[in-house]
């Protein structure tokens, strides 16, 4: 686990979080309309965000090839190149979806991007912050399946596959996914004592305290009581819900773009 980073919160100023976005889905109408949905949310909130973290699944599908990326989103990557001029800072964590981003944004947009939970110290409280996928216990058929698809080989092997083919076969592979996950009822709420999640937050705790559990993945909005001083917040999803938190450098607050 890393080290506790400090970020520095400006008077007046917030912290936001949001995830699962999942551009790309279910059709390019869709998605576009969703998009220009959260452009909107981020020009709303670049009067008073200092920080914004986005926590996985942005992007239905995503991989860079040597010298390509999938096309559209350019609504949401001009008006993040824009934040990121204006001095805004963005943290991008990848999530089940898009583990397969390598340097662009970083290179392109000078936005930071993390494969694993990280901890942070903003003002006087302590943040957890991840996707969520494969963490707490079960759910190991998807671990297995983690390891191999985030493997150099994997990689490798899938930039052969010339882009038209690759990504359709991805963007096929999650709508099986999704569609599964809905018939199985893992996209309901399964009880505090069943969600790995917050039983992985549980058992951190034991080991070393955190305020605040950041996670999406479960496209759940939650804010539940880890321990008396601390809880685990899921950010929810952007396909239907539009959720996301704040954090205003004492107090967090889940709500929902209207």
């Amino acid at each position: 686990m890393s080290d506790l980073e400090p970020i520095s919160l400006a008077p007046g100023r917030n912290v936001y979080f949001a995830s699962d976005f999942h551009l790309g889905t279910p059709s390019v109408e869709q998605s576009h309309a969703r998009e220009k949905i959260i452009v909107a949310w981020l020009d709303a909130i670049r009067p008073h965000a200092d920080v914004i973290f986005l926590v996985g699944d942005v992007f239905d599908f995503w991989f860079e090839y040597k010298h390509s990326i999938p096309k559209g989103f350019i609504r949401l990557q001009g008006k993040l190149a824009e934040l990121t001029d204006a001095g805004i800072r963005i943290i991008l964590f990848t999530g089940n979806h898009d583990m397969w981003m390598n340097d662009y944004f970083t290179k392109e947009l000078g936005i930071p991007v993390y494969r694993n939970p990280r901890r942070y110290q903003i003002g006087q409280k302590q943040f957890l912050i991840g996707h969520g996928d494969g963490l707490g216990p079960g759910d190991f058929v998807y671990k297995r399946l983690k390891t191999v698809f985030e493997s150099g080989l994997a990689r490798g092997l899938f930039r052969w596959v010339h882009p038209d083919l690759g990504i359709g076969l991805a963007q096929a592979w999650s709508r099986r996914s999704r569609a599964s996950n809905q018939e199985k009822g893992e996209e309901h709420f399964l009880g505090e004592d069943r969600e790995w999640l917050m039983q992985y937050c549980r058992e951190v705790e034991t080991r070393l305290h955190h305020d605040y559990y950041i996670f999406g993945h479960r496209h759940l909005p939650l804010d539940l009581a880890v321990s008396p001083t601390s809880r685990y917040v899921n950010l929810g999803e952007w396909v239907s819900a539009k959720t996301y938190a704040v954090f205003d450098g004492t107090e967090l607050t889940l709500t929902k773009w209207k």
